[in-house]
């Protein structure tokens, strides 16, 4: 069941009454969904912090789990801070947010926020007191964008928003267990844990202190059937050893442009799912999921899907929905929308036949010579080849050009260094990028690396040297 306005996260989880036994499923701990509707980890705290602004900064996707179901509906706001953030952005955080207290595991008592409460998370225990919620309020839930650089930048949803694209399943909900690379507290967990919660679903938890081997070999123990990441999350799944240990029946791809090469390797790999890739912000919410296992959309996605009013303007994708968050916090940001509700996503598209493709970010230009180049439009050209697994199109600084496009690449199996193979992969590499880019768009140069940086968020790591 899906919240109405009134409705809080604790109420569908308490009048949910098939549950039965399931839960969720973290690196060291286990908690049935029933547990976390009768029980608290705050204890006496939870009632003091009715009304008040929570920021939750705890190590533990669990223990923000129990939190967030503790004290949606009575906490005024509740502001998810990812553990990846450093403390040093706390006292900036909870001035931004107004935070009255501080939920945390991370922190000493002798470190604590100026006018904030710091409360330290205990067991999951069952309540001594119960906690009043006659009159539940419409809790403001505030995350981090996913490209913060610098000082966070808070955006604020509410439940509904959040939960905006979630429906019931059509499978029997016993069957279906998620999981996800993301974590919790960043935008593409939040809406898995939010599915799990609201459709009564059992989850399998990543873990920041898990590689990859052995998250997959985890989730596949667990028997997960639908699980969500990144095509970054993705690429490293299918180099992992482990990767054979996951049988899903549905993959999810969102937070970056999935590409063809990508969704036929998952389609070949795991023939059994269903794959689809999904288009969601922050700030714009959940806006549609294509299913066709084609790169891009068609054009009938922006102008015909459901409870979404989408447009192209400027080249970037603008939505409209009840789904999108309603403004920053920062008082410096510029304002969320524009004067006809519209968030401007920042993502470019680009018309190609009867099809439109996603090919970068209006801010990660390469300028090459005044000529523009979007890295990832490079990137999915270099993916193409078959013993590329991922790739990363960076600049390099040119006193003539400007900037000269560069890229590193990660190979299906590891060359030896100088060896003809190497070579003939480089010249093979460049040789589809001139029959598929225009000149400028073709890198320089070519460097084969064992791995590539992925960001908390499960995002490439972008820099310009």
């Amino acid at each position: 069941m899906l919240p109405s306005k009134s409705k809080t996260l604790w109420q569908v989880l308490s009048e949910n009454s098939n549950l039965g036994d399931r839960s969720l499923f973290a690196a060291e701990a286990i908690a049935s969904w029933c547990q976390l509707a009768a029980g608290s980890c705050l204890g006496d705290d939870g009632s003091k912090l009715r009304g008040k602004s929570v920021l939750v900064a705890t190590t533990d996707q669990l223990k923000a789990v129990e939190t967030l179901v503790e004290l949606d509906g009575v906490a005024s706001r509740l502001v998810l801070y990812p553990p990846d953030l450093s403390v040093e952005h706390l006292p900036y955080s909870a001035r931004s947010t107004e935070a009255d207290a501080i939920v945390s595991d991370r922190l000493s008592p002798d470190l604590p926020v100026e006018g904030c409460a710091l409360i330290i998370p205990t067991a999951l225990q069952p309540r001594s007191i119960a906690l009043d919620r006659e009159q539940p309020r419409q809790t403001e839930w505030v995350l981090l964008t996913s490209g913060t650089t610098g000082l966070p930048k808070f955006v604020a949803h509410t439940l509904r928003s959040l939960a905006g694209a979630i429906r019931s399943s059509n499978s029997t909900e016993s069957e279906v267990i998620w999981s996800t690379f993301y974590d919790i507290r960043r935008y593409g967990g939040l809406q898995i844990f939010l599915r799990a919660a609201l459709t009564g679903t059992s989850l399998v938890l990543s873990s920041a202190h898990e590689s990859t081997a052995q998250f997959l070999a985890r989730a596949g123990a667990h028997g997960v059937t639908h699980i969500s990441g990144t095509p970054s999350h993705w690429r490293r799944a299918l180099m992992s050893p482990s990767a054979h240990r996951l049988a899903p029946g549905y993959i999810r791809l969102s937070g970056e442009i999935a590409d063809q090469a990508l969704l036929d390797q998952l389609r070949s790999f795991y023939p059994q799912a269903r794959v689809s890739h999904a288009f969601a912000s922050t700030e714009a919410g959940v806006a549609f999921d294509i299913k066709d296992v084609l790169s891009g959309l068609h054009p009938d996605v922006i102008k015909h899907t459901p409870g979404v009013e989408m447009k192209i303007e400027q080249g970037t994708l603008r939505i409209r929905s009840d789904r999108t968050a309603s403004r920053y916090l920062n008082h410096e940001c510029r304002p969320l929308k524009d004067n006809d509700g519209f968030v401007d996503t920042g993502d470019v598209l680009e018309l190609r036949g009867d099809r439109y493709y996603f090919v970068g970010r209006r801010d990660g230009v390469i300028n090459v010579g005044g000529l523009k180049v979007h890295p990832e439009e490079v990137e999915e050209v270099i993916n193409r080849h078959p013993h590329v697994r991922m790739s990363l199109v960076r600049t390099r600084k040119n006193p003539i050009m400007g900037s000269l496009v560069i890229a590193d690449v990660v190979l299906e199996a590891p060359q030896q260094s100088g060896s003809s193979d190497d070579h003939t992969i480089q010249r093979d590499i460049l040789t589809l990028c001139r029959e598929s880019l225009s000149a400028h768009k073709v890198p320089v140069s070519i460097n084969f690396v064992p791995t590539l940086a992925v960001a908390e968020t499960g995002k490439l790591i972008r820099r310009h040297a």
